[in-house]
């Protein structure tokens, strides 16, 4: 995809000419967007679109260009927050705990986080007001994957990664990691660095498992959610997500809705 143009105001309400709504949306100028058409490299609502008067409804209709979602609706906002530990993933924590008001009252747009990291746990946190897309990449049916990296007591053993691997038996369940590997292994023996790789929302999940196979967490991170990194983020920075991130998320969002349609079609 070319470099993006500078993005402009949006489109009105209704249906747009495609080229104008792409170029509002800051994919490309108006004649780049004529060329993607031309070569086929643009999808409404997963169709191939060809034609240059292509019109599109940005309130309804979803485009893609080379498979990876467009956001057409310059209302809706992403941020990554790599949350500090001892504040409760809560917009208004009732008992008066350091909540995450702290971080979104300077923004211009009230958003709410997706999922939770509980109060002893610090890293990525997503934060919208896109409630379709958080309702996606929070349900654990959809598969989102989470990475996170634990310090934990004790000497971790190729062993022990198995059987993270393979499922353990808890309370509310059996549970397996998609990874585990071993990061370090400090020379006293006292601690080792796991890095852990699931897609469950269960709760405390993490802490549970490794508490199962004899290891319990002392500190624990989360790097990654779906296609997000946490990178150099610093701890209490927060950030909106670039065009290519937020891309990510909608495509895996209008994929599970499009695997969803084809489940429901099949059991009608």
């Amino acid at each position: 995809m070319a470099e993006p143009a500078t993005p402009t105001e949006p489109p009105a309400g209704g249906p747009q000419r495609l080229q104008k709504v792409l170029s509002a949306a800051g994919v490309a100028s108006r004649r780049v967007i004529e060329d993607y058409l031309v070569q086929g490299r643009i999808e409404v609502n997963g169709k191939v679109v060809t034609e240059l008067g292509t019109r599109v409804d940005p309130a309804v209709d979803h485009v893609s260009v080379d498979g990876v979602a467009v956001q057409l609706d310059t209302a809706k906002r992403y941020y990554v927050l790599n949350k500090p530990t001892g504040v409760v993933s809560s917009m208004k924590d009732e008992q008066g705990r350091p909540d995450l008001r702290r971080f979104t009252d300077e923004l211009d747009d009230r958003v709410y986080n997706v999922g939770r990291l509980d109060a002893e746990t610090s890293g990525l946190l997503l934060l919208t007001n896109d409630g379709e897309l958080a309702h996606v990449l929070a349900h654990p049916s959809f598969g989102v994957e989470k990475t996170y990296i634990a310090k934990v007591r004790g000497r971790v053993t190729p062993q022990t990664l198995q059987r993270l691997k393979q499922g353990v038996e808890l309370d509310d369940g059996p549970i397996r990691a998609d990874r585990a590997k071993l990061l370090q292994a400090q020379g006293d023996a006292r601690h080792s660095i796991v890095e852990l790789t699931l897609h469950s929302g269960r709760n405390r999940i993490v802490r549970r498992m490794l508490k199962e196979v004899g290891h319990p967490v002392v500190e624990l991170v989360r790097r990654q959610f779906g296609p997000l990194h946490l990178g150099t983020l610093r701890s209490g920075q927060l950030r909106e997500l670039t065009k290519a991130e937020r891309g990510a998320l909608l495509t895996i969002a209008r994929q599970a809705e499009t695997a969803r349609g084809t489940a429901g079609a099949k059991e009608d």
